[in-house]
């Protein structure tokens, strides 16, 4: 079973791709998804979030309040690594519970996606066979990163400044997807990629 990392800037359209694949029957291990239960009320992190960065994260209801908590760690840097710290082995060990299920049953797919913004900074390369990266212009970026999740300009850099930067990705990609905003021709790459990797997993 190939491991296919898929990771991108913010804005790079990773859930689209990500989207596309599926529509391939490809599984995919998405590890914000994978932090959002991670963060779920009653959760041993959700607990420790608190802990170490104040009640003041938590909703009414108990819930962690994503907004603030996005906001606050992009103001404090220190605070990031403090949440980082909590977050990424947890939602790294459960991306490994994933992909042995995946391997051990009964019929394991040729290959999987596992879609990571932080592939390239948090060392989760060593999960992967290939790095697949969505590339897009900072314009892009911004404007989509904006409209998505109604981020203002300053925040948007933040994030950016808090990943690899283009280049870095770039260098450690094995293939590329380059996304403007023709949705055909992104699909067009993703086809051809889906192909691609079905024969690097069953090599005639």
């Amino acid at each position: 079973m190939l491991i296919i990392g898929l990771t991108g800037g913010i804005g790079s359209g990773k859930t689209t791709v990500s989207r596309y694949f599926e529509e391939f029957g490809v599984p995919v291990i998405d590890a914000d998804q994978l932090t959002r239960e991670l963060v779920a009320p009653g959760q041993p992190a959700l607990q420790e979030i608190v802990e170490q960065l104040g009640a003041d994260l938590l909703t009414k209801n108990g819930e962690l309040d994503r907004p603030q908590l996005r906001k606050r760690v992009f103001v404090h840097p220190k605070q990031r690594q403090v949440l980082e710290a909590i977050l990424h082995p947890r939602a790294h060990e459960a991306a490994l519970r994933q992909l042995k299920t995946l391997r051990e049953s009964m019929h394991p797919p040729t290959y999987v996606i596992l879609s990571v913004p932080l592939l390239i900074e948090s060392g989760w390369t060593d999960l992967v066979d290939r790095v697949l990266v969505v590339d897009t212009s900072p314009a892009q970026q911004q404007q989509r990163a904006s409209q998505r999740d109604s981020l203002n300009n300053a925040h948007i850099n933040a994030v950016i400044h808090s990943q690899a930067d283009r280049n870095t990705r770039l260098a450690a990609a094995d293939d590329i997807i380059h996304n403007n905003t023709d949705l055909s021709a992104l699909q067009a790459q993703v086809a051809t990629l889906h192909q691609q990797y079905q024969q690097l997993a069953h090599p005639r």
